[in-house]
């Protein structure tokens, strides 16, 4: 606890444009969330965890982005609306707010607009934006508090989706044990774990995964020095920019609590960290990493898992009455 504060501390009022609060590195700390909304992000955690805009009922947010599985649901494609399987992998939601764009293929500018994406997706929540305010306005004290939060009585899609954004702005993972010895802390890595950092940037692999997320900051080919057999359908960045040159090339993804948010890639045809290291080495860099370097790159990865987000899961509103009583977010 002490060095999650002093480490917080130091990044909230040092920023990280200064260079004498960090390790000059290709990757850089998590930041605590900082200039949230706190009543709107609560609504926004609500929305997050209702299945209520959903067709079912029975899907939210949370289902393929669970927050206690790393932001993921740990399986190669999500299942939707009458147990569709999805064509993608569900990137995680922590730390999400450091992308340049979301989505694999970058299609939604923003958390905004991401977060009314799956709600109107067939083959996901199966809803429309319309029949999701009509229910959202059937109920209380969602009514109550979206008056309070967005100070009018109209609901539109526009503030159901701003509110969720708004809690998932919250949902970073700061003081992973990598961001301590970033910050100066020699013994927050072992020897080891700081060989495969090196490996890891002598290999190339920083030209792709830096910054603060470690990902998530551009869009490459899948593929660069091998072809990649994909097991999706997956088009990748051609789907929005209509270049053929941009077939196959995806999102980076982040590398931030990478050891939780298995399987790996757009497809989740990796199902070991191992596996992922091997492949993107041969396809990416044309490197073929031994078991040895393979081993230590893994045990640097792994140091990228930070503090995962904990609070009370709230109790939704049910229609006619507002009195949500909070119990203990549960961890796994």
């Amino acid at each position: 606890m002490k060095k999650t504060l002093i480490a917080c501390a130091l990044l909230a009022t040092s920023g990280l444009a200064s260079s004498q609060a960090f390790r000059d590195e290709p990757i850089m700390p998590v930041r605590p969330p900082r200039n949230i909304n706190l009543g709107m992000a609560e609504l926004g955690k609500k929305l997050y965890f209702d299945p209520r805009l959903s067709r079912s009922g029975f899907i939210s947010c949370n289902s393929c982005h669970n927050l206690s599985m790393g932001g993921s649901d740990n399986i190669p494609a999500s299942v939707g609306d009458h147990w569709q399987q999805g064509p993608i992998n569900a990137p995680t939601v922590l730390n999400s707010s450091l992308n340049v764009a979301q989505f694999w293929d970058g299609r939604a500018a923003d958390l905004k607009e991401q977060a009314g994406g799956p709600i109107a997706n067939p083959g996901e929540m199966a809803f429309s934006h319309t029949l999701a305010i009509g229910v959202l306005e059937t109920i209380p004290g969602y009514v109550r508090e979206f008056r309070q939060v967005f100070g009018t009585r109209k609901m539109d899609i526009g503030q159901v989706t701003t509110a969720i954004a708004e809690f998932e702005k919250t949902l970073v993972t700061p003081n992973a044990r990598f961001d301590q010895w970033l910050l100066g802390d020699e013994q927050a890595l072992t020897t080891e774990e700081k060989a495969g950092y090196t490996l890891f940037k002598q290999s190339g692999c920083a030209g792709c995964h830096n910054g603060e997320a470690a990902g998530g900051n551009a869009f490459h080919k899948m593929g660069r020095v091998e072809p990649y057999k994909a097991n999706s359908p997956a088009e990748g960045r051609s789907a929005v920019t209509g270049k053929d040159a941009d077939r196959f090339s995806f999102k980076v993804p982040t590398l931030r609590n990478v050891e939780l948010t298995y399987p790996y890639f757009h497809d989740g045809a990796a199902n070991t960290l191992s596996e992922a290291v091997d492949l993107m080495g041969r396809l990416q860099l044309g490197r073929v990493f031994s078991s040895d370097e393979n081993a230590r790159i893994v045990a640097f990865l792994k140091t990228l898992t930070g503090e995962q987000p904990r609070f009370e899961l709230p109790v939704l509103p049910p229609s006619g009455d507002d009195t949500p009583r909070p119990r203990p977010f549960a961890q796994r």
